[in-house]
């Protein structure tokens, strides 16, 4: 059977891998093996070859909701009336734009360009037009100039002219204007390489000045850190109000346009979206991008966003969810325009509900809800029931007089994806969070959502890709109950690796201990990621820099802590700390030594203020800065080499260690000089005197592998895969005074340490800070 199809489709012009290629997919191989017979019936099995490009291009593009008009194109096609792809796209868009209408053959030809013929003078005098408004760039960049808008220019001039002589013409008349091409224009154009930054003593250091360039692109002009839509700029352009329509697949019916003129009228013209979430979990990082698409989007244009709260499934829903999903919300930077409930419309969906049966497009089943599972699911036994007996089973489930899986009201359509009459409403006989006992039916989000996005006057609904099944029953719905139709906009998930976001599975973690809470900073909840110190502004940059794209994105953990430490590293005061302290008497301080030094908040820029440290003969520093020998890589303190003090002005050399019983440097009394009275030395450290004793949480990847949930990659499941190394807690810290009494989730830089922020757990006897990112990617990190 298989062997038939490669024949047939290697005789309509497909190459052979292709043609076996095409077999192994059943629905295309269905859709063209149809095409092909009904083109072989119109115009003969000689013209396969002729027109089979097209023929393939309707069975792989042709959505289901028009496949009824296969038959059609393929007589178009057949008759050499649709000759190009680009009609062909005219097509398919006029059908879908008219899906319950009348067929007007007239309006359609119109369309698609039925008739229309482009000469070779045309197309001649349409390229010369272009060409002499692009003279000056050609003359100048010669054949290095991009022609590529050109062409399009052509094509919008002359839409139906042949691509393929368009661009002869176009090279024709270049090589008229600029003669052959020389050497200089065969070569490849050099690219400019941005000049190496020279290194300060400060990066040297502090490893914490970013170059200007990498500030530049999170600093607005006024000095503030951008937000999403500066970030975003033209990328978060879709349609505009009341111009639905033209949006590709909206489906335009007689009530369309009056709809949308009374939607205008209701919203003034602006922008309005939503936030959706169901409140049955705490958000995780890929909500945070839907936040920014509806918020963003909402805030750039002038517009309002909802938070609409998706309270259709009882079971599921607790208050804290709705608390911190509105916390998280506003953590980002976004204010709803009015907080929202599906629930809050429970009376409005059941009368659109009746109304749907009684036009005869709805009906109550009571096929199991296993039997409903999966795509090739047979008609319901009951699915041309009388309208009254469906009215008044619906009627019936509501007063509760059914029990709970023995009935569902379905909606009679299809989904984009081939899933016949999706249920519209079930029995639950669960009190609600909001509505208590009043309802024992509770509407599905397929019923539910376009609906809702109705009644808030919602101009771009804006969701993730695998909704994009639901597009058509969208439509369909808002369509047949002839109210307004907000048009659906779709795109890729955002996705971290060596993580999990499924609410079920952190569940498991929690409950099985290896994770705290549902804000453990080792997870990618919001919470979890405001309680490591990840600031909001650095998760909206990372939503704008991943942008609007239909693909699924699967995200490196370095490029969000990338984003933190640009975040961070214009926003987070320094001070010093010391993680593993090691104590350091100083013999011989210099007359008049200062007992407090000013220290910049900033010290790339010390006009942003300053902070006061004290300073004594006992200091302590860091273990991994002495050594008691080392080789020439190591530049910090040995009892050979001298070291300097950051900010003291004092360059300090070992003159005695001291060691515990188990023979661990536990002391070291060292003598000191100015740095002014000494030779430079090769490295100056961090220190703290009179400190604040804390303790830091140093926390790593929670699990092992880029996919934990991938069986071929994690074969024992993502428990298996725990990093039980993933937290190191340090309880006897060392940081400078100047971080005393600071709020939770105020976020510092330790000194060549890392980026910290102070956790929830901090008492006023103790600080407890989390590492939120180190200073530099660790290259051995994946």
């Amino acid at each position: 059977m298989a062997d038939k199809a490669v024949d047939l489709f290697v005789s309509i012009g497909l190459t052979e891998q292709k043609a076996k290629e095409t077999s192994k997919n059943a629905q295309v191989t269905e859709n063209l093996t149809q095409a092909i017979k009904l083109a072989d019936d119109f115009a003969g099995v000689g013209a396969r070859k002729e027109i089979g490009k097209l023929l393939y291009n309707v069975a792989t593009k042709l959505k289901p909701q028009i496949k009824n008009h296969m038959n059609l194109l393929v007589q178009y096609i057949s008759s050499k009336k649709i000759t190009s792809e680009d009609q062909l796209n005219a097509a398919y868009s006029f059908l879908l734009h008219n899906i319950d209408s009348d067929f007007d053959a007239k309006a359609f030809e119109d369309v698609c360009g039925v008739g229309v013929v482009v000469t070779s003078e045309d197309i001649e005098n349409a390229v010369e037009e272009v060409v002499k408004k692009h003279k000056d760039g050609l003359q100048s960049k010669r054949y290095h100039y991009n022609t590529g808008p050109m062409l399009g220019e052509i094509k919008s001039k002359i839409r139906w002219a042949d691509g393929k002589a368009v661009k002869h013409e176009l090279d024709m008349q270049i090589l008229d204007l600029l003669g052959p091409k020389t050497e200089a224009d065969r070569e490849k154009p050099q690219k400019q390489k941005a000049p190496k930054a020279t290194k300060t003593e400060s990066t040297k250091t502090e490893n914490n000045a970013s170059s200007a360039a990498a500030a530049d692109s999170i600093i607005s002009s006024d000095g503030h850190l951008k937000g999403f839509a500066e970030v975003m700029g033209d990328a978060l352009k879709f349609h505009k109000p009341g111009e639905n329509y033209k949006t590709d697949g909206y489906v335009i019916v007689p009530t369309t346009m009056d709809s949308l003129q009374k939607h205008l009228k209701r919203t003034g013209g602006k922008v309005f979206t939503r936030f959706p979430p169901e409140p049955n979990g705490i958000l995780h990082i890929g909500h945070a991008k839907a936040i920014n698409f509806n918020f963003g989007y909402a805030r750039a244009t002038g517009g309002h966003c909802y938070l609409r709260y998706d309270d259709t499934n009882p079971e599921k829903e607790e208050e804290k969810f709705f608390v911190a999903i509105k916390e998280m919300v506003e953590w980002l930077g976004y204010k709803p325009y009015k907080v929202t409930h599906a629930s809050d419309n429970f009376g409005k969906l059941y009368e659109c509900a009746v109304q749907l049966i009684q036009k005869g497009h709805a009906y109550v089943c009571h096929m199991p809800a296993d039997a409903l599972k999966g795509f090739n699911v047979p008609d319901s036994p009951w699915r041309d029931r009388p309208i009254h007996e469906s009215l008044q089973l619906f009627e019936d489930m509501k007063r509760g007089k059914i029990n709970e899986g023995e009935a569902t009201l379905r909606m009679k359509t299809t989904l984009e994806e081939g899933k016949k009459d999706p249920v519209a409403y079930r029995i639950k006989f669960t009190p609600h969070h909001r509505t208590g006992d009043e309802w024992c039916i509770y509407p599905t989000y397929d019923f539910t959502h376009c609906l809702c996005d109705s009644f808030e006057d919602i101009t771009h609904s804006m969701c993730t890709k695998e909704f994009q099944s639901r597009r058509s029953s969208y439509y369909w719905l808002c369509n047949v109950l002839e109210r307004y139709c907000p048009v659906q906009w779709e795109y890729g998930r955002l996705n971290l690796g060596y993580t999990v976001m499924s609410k079920r599975k952190i569940a498991k973690l929690i409950s099985e201990g290896i994770v705290r809470d549902w804000d453990d900073p080792r997870l990618f909840t919001l919470t979890a990621l405001r309680r490591r110190g990840f600031p909001p502004e650095a998760i909206n940059y990372l939503c704008a820099k991943v942008g609007v794209t239909m693909a699924k994105t699967c995200t490196d953990m370095s490029m969000l802590e990338s984003c933190v430490r640009e975040v961070l590293n214009v926003s987070a005061k320094r001070a010093m700390a010391v993680l593993r302290p090691l104590k350091v008497v100083i013999s011989s301080l210099p007359p008049n030594t200062p007992k407090e030094l000013p220290v910049p908040d900033f010290p790339a820029d010390e006009s942003r203020g300053s902070h006061t440290i004290p300073f004594g003969s006992t200091i302590y520093i860091e273990q991994d800065d002495f050594r008691e020998s080392a080789d020439k890589s190591f530049y910090r303190l040995t009892k050979d080499h001298p070291v300097g003090l950051r900010y003291a002005g004092l360059v300090i050399t070992v003159e005695k260690i001291i060691k515990d019983s188990l023979g661990k440097v536990s002391e070291l009394q060292v003598s000191c000089k100015k740095a002014s009275e000494t030779e430079k030395p090769k490295a100056f450290i961090h220190w703290v005197a009179d400190p604040l004793i804390c303790e830091v949480r140093l926390y790593e990847q929670l699990f092992k592998h880029k996919n934990p949930e991938d069986s071929s990659e994690v074969p024992g499941g993502y428990l298996s895969d725990i990093n039980h190394e993933s937290l190191e807690v340090l309880p006897t810290a060392m940081a400078d005074r100047s971080v005393a009494s600071a709020p939770v989730y105020t976020k510092f830089q330790f000194e060549r340490n890392g980026y910290f922020s102070v956790d929830p757990d901090s008492t006023p006897q103790k600080l407890i800070f989390n590492r939120t990112v180190t200073l530099k990617e660790d290259p051995g990190k994946k």
